[in-house]
Parts: C-alpha cells; structure tokens; sequence
C-alpha cells in the first residue's frame, strides 16, 4: 500500500457563498451588537449614522482595491504577499505579522466577550470556563477541512443575517407606529437636545475607531482567496455582494437605534462598557415592542456572533501564518500541512495566542477587553493602510511594465482617489483616536499605551526586518507583478 503524500498546497473548496459567510461572519459581531449602543451615546444618531457611513465608504475603495489584486494573485499570504511584492519587502513582512496577531488577539478579544455575555446566565460562574470551551470549539472547527470550515461559518453567519433582517423589521414597523404606542414623535430622538450631532470632532473620530472596528473582517475575503475555486470569478462577485449587504446592516441598524432610543439613554452606554446583554440597543428595542424573551434570544444570537467572528479569526490568522512560513518569513514549521490540507501547526500558534484571554483570570474581564479591543482595532487600521498603498502601486507598476487594465480580470473604480481617500482617512482616524491623553495639561501614558501599542509594534517589525536584511522600496520596473502558480 502506498503512502499518503502529503499535500504541498491548501485545497482550493471554498465557494462564491463561502467567501460571502466568511466577510460577513467576520465583521458582524460584537461590533454591532454590542458597540453600537456606545456610538450613539458618544456622537449621538447623526454622529454615529456618518461616521458609519463614511467608514463604509472608505471599505468600498478599500475592497475593490483588494478585489483587483486578489483577482489577479489569489493568494492566503494576502497583505503580506502584496506589501513585499508592490512596496517593500520589510513593509510585506510586518504586515503579514501585523494581520496574524491582529486576529489571533481579536479570537482573545472575542472569547472574552463570551465571559461578559454569559454572565447574564450564570453570574456567578468564572468565565475562565466559558472562553475555555468556545476555544475548543473554535479550534475544532478550525482543524475540519476547509470546506468544513467553510459550511460552519455559512450557517453561523445565516443565524446573524437572520437576526438583524428581523431586527430591521421590527424597527421599521415601530418606526411607522405598527408595533409603537401612538402620540410618540417618530423622529423627535434626532432633534432631542444637542441631536442629531453630539461631541463635535472628537466624539466622531472616536466612534470612526468603533465603526472601523465593527467593519473589520471584510478584508477577510482577502485570505480566502488562496483556497477559493475558481477565484477570478468568486472574488468579484464576493467583493460587490458584502460590501452592499455589511453596509446595509450597519446603516439600517443605526438609523432605527438611533430612531427609537434616545441617545442621552444611560443603558446605551452601560451596554458597551459592561458588556450587559440585557441592555444591548438590540434588546431594548425589544423592550419596547413588549417581547419579555427578548434578552435571552439576543444572547444566544450574540454568543452565536461571536463564535462566528472568532471562527473566522483564527482560520485567517492561521492561514496568513502558514504562508508566511512558506515564503520563508515565519519558522518552516508552520508552513506544514496534515493530509486533509490543513496547517495545524500554525493553528495551533495561533490559538496559543487566543488564549490571553484567560489573563481575565488575573487581571479582570473589563480591563482585558478593553486592551484587546483598542490593540485589535488599531492593527485592522494598518492593515486597511497598507491595502490602500499595495494598491496604488501594483497600479502603477502593472502600467510601467507595458500591460494593458483591460487585461486585469477585475478592475477597481476611482483610481487613484480611491486609495488616496483610504489612506489619508485611516491615517486621520489613526493619529486622531486618543490625541487628548498629549493635549491634555497631563500626558495619559496608560491611555496612550493602550491606544496607540500597535503602531510601535509594527514599526519595530518592520524597521528592524529593512535594517538586518538593507530591504528598499520597489522600483516598479523591478516589480513581480506575475500571479503566482496554482
């Protein structure tokens, strides 16, 4: 009998349908649920309705620039892939590490979500047990095929889909006074007091952050790629349809949140920093229409939301360490895969890393998630950032080496506004997110520290990789714009 080979490539399974399930999956979550009520709170509905509408503006750019070079170059090293081939070789190598930590925290981040959600169940339980069983469910999804995995996150997805559809209904029939007690002006939260606009600049650079944070995941798409069938056809058509419907699920959810709940609401804000699901701008919509069973369906949908997210997390953490490590920019070890064509033992890395989330067991649940939170979202902006600049010069480069853009088999609108816009607004939002702990008459050392960790971090990476290996930017003439072989 002869030997199993082991497979030297991942398995290309993953459908139109599948891409679809893994963007969404990963970007509705607690972002939305949860995080939503605080928006509102902070900026009020007119804040918190632009700044996710100017976030979502900028993901679009942000995913046709990725449609263009994921189309023309499926790969799971992704971000990396792109940032050592059109920018610079150093840039690629701390992108790709910054994207692997970035969701490997954010599974933490996740798993301890699952602790403050299942207090309202079992308050008197340590959550330690609660991130202790979803980490194993999470890991054994992870270590399924990857069509396995892929039908997973297609059915856990649908149950959020289905979740915020009926959510959008009841808000509308609220909204046209189907299921609302008459005499209430439809529309008077948004000219309560200082509505629509609460906080001026600062409040919307803030909830900009929160919005961005909650968007995260759609770059996903991305990774998934490298194990799509038939990618010059998914990719596109994954591209357009989750874009429009992540899109049409923030906006529609904060119009009718920001419609029915006051946002000077102390609950909203309670919501966000307690991590009560009871009071979730979800569930007090509920409350309002009179279904009591209310908080328990919002909690099984929430703890449903965050096993997606996570899931999703770790298969793309995993994957972009595994092609890390074949390109030779992470230990060989982890480019090993088992015979099904799964990377375990990135998988494994991976979840070790997940596993800070049982640092609530010293430290505290809330002081945890909110380190998580702020490291996480601000790495999921130097990603965006280097999306955009990968972009703008695979553009370049692919018209200074002779090719036609009628060739590409997908081609980004707005060009080059479209990168430009991206880039300058992450960086806006970046260098804006916590300006007064320096403004302040005293500097916040552990706000700043907790803001802004990410960036040194991926500066270290970077600069320390271009200074040992004298790495410089890529002339586009030199540039590899070749796909790599299937």
């Amino acid at each position: 009998m002869s030997e199993k080979i082991q497979p030297e490539k991942l398995q290309r399974k993953l459908g139109a349908r599948h891409l679809n399930m893994i963007a969404i999956g990963g970007s509705i979550g607690t972002g939305l649920f949860l995080a939503s009520g605080s928006t509102i709170a902070n900026a009020g509905p007119g804040g918190a309705l632009l700044a996710y509408a100017l976030i979502g503006v900028m993901i679009y750019f942000l995913m046709t620039s990725l449609g263009e070079l994921a189309t023309h170059n499926p790969t799971s090293g992704a971000f990396f892939t792109y940032g050592s081939r059109y920018v610079e070789d150093g840039f690629g190598f701390a992108l790709g590490w910054n994207y692997w930590y970035n969701w490997a925290i954010t599974v933490a981040f996740e798993l301890v979500a699952v602790q403050l959600i299942m207090k309202f169940w079992f308050p008197d339980l340590p959550g330690f047990y609660w991130s202790a069983i979803f980490l194993v469910v999470i890991f054994a999804i992870n270590a399924m095929t990857v069509k396995g995995f892929g039908e997973s996150e297609f059915w856990f997805s649908m149950v959020k889909v289905v979740a915020i559809v009926a959510f959008i209904i009841i808000g509308f029939s609220m909204i046209i006074k189907i299921m609302m007690t008459p005499g209430v002006a439809t529309f008077g939260n948004w000219t309560y007091k200082d509505a629509p606009f609460v906080g001026g600049l600062q409040a919307m650079i803030g909830v900009a952050m929160i919005a961005g944070f909650s968007f995260q995941g759609t770059e996903m798409v991305g990774v998934a790629a490298g194990e799509s069938k038939d990618p010059k056809k998914t990719i596109p058509l994954a591209i357009k349809q989750i874009f429009w419907r992540i899109l049409l699920f923030y906006i529609v959810c904060i119009f009718i949140i920001g419609t029915l709940i006051s946002y000077d609401d102390p609950r909203l804000l309670q919501a966000a920093s307690s991590g009560d699901i009871a009071l979730s701008p979800f569930t007090l919509l509920y409350e309002k229409v009179g279904f009591a069973f209310a908080a328990s369906l919002m909690n099984a949908v929430i703890l449903t939301a965050i096993l997606s997210a996570g899931n999703s997390g770790m298969y793309s953490s995993t994957r972009m360490l595994f092609d890390m490590a074949r390109e030779g920019r992470a230990p060989k070890w982890f480019s090993k895969l088992d015979k099904r064509g799964v990377p375990m033992h990135a998988l494994y890395a991976t979840t070790a890393v997940a596993a800070l989330c049982f640092l609530t067991t010293f430290i505290g649940e809330q002081a945890v998630f909110n380190w998580l939170l702020n490291m996480s979202g601000m790495c999921g902006f130097i990603v965006w950032l280097g999306i955009a600049i990968s972009h703008y010069r695979f553009r370049k480069g692919y018209l200074a080496q002779g090719h036609r853009l009628e060739d590409l088999a997908y081609r980004a609108k707005f060009f080059p506004f479209a990168p430009w816009f991206a880039f300058i607004l992450c960086s806006i939002i970046i260098l804006g997110q916590n300006y007064q702990a320096i403004l302040g008459g005293k500097i916040d050392w552990v706000g700043l520290l907790s803001t802004y960790i990410s960036i040194p971090l991926f500066l270290v990476i970077w600069l320390g990789y271009k200074w040992k290996h004298k790495t410089k930017l890529v002339s586009y003439q030199e540039m590899n714009i070749q796909p790599d072989q299937d």
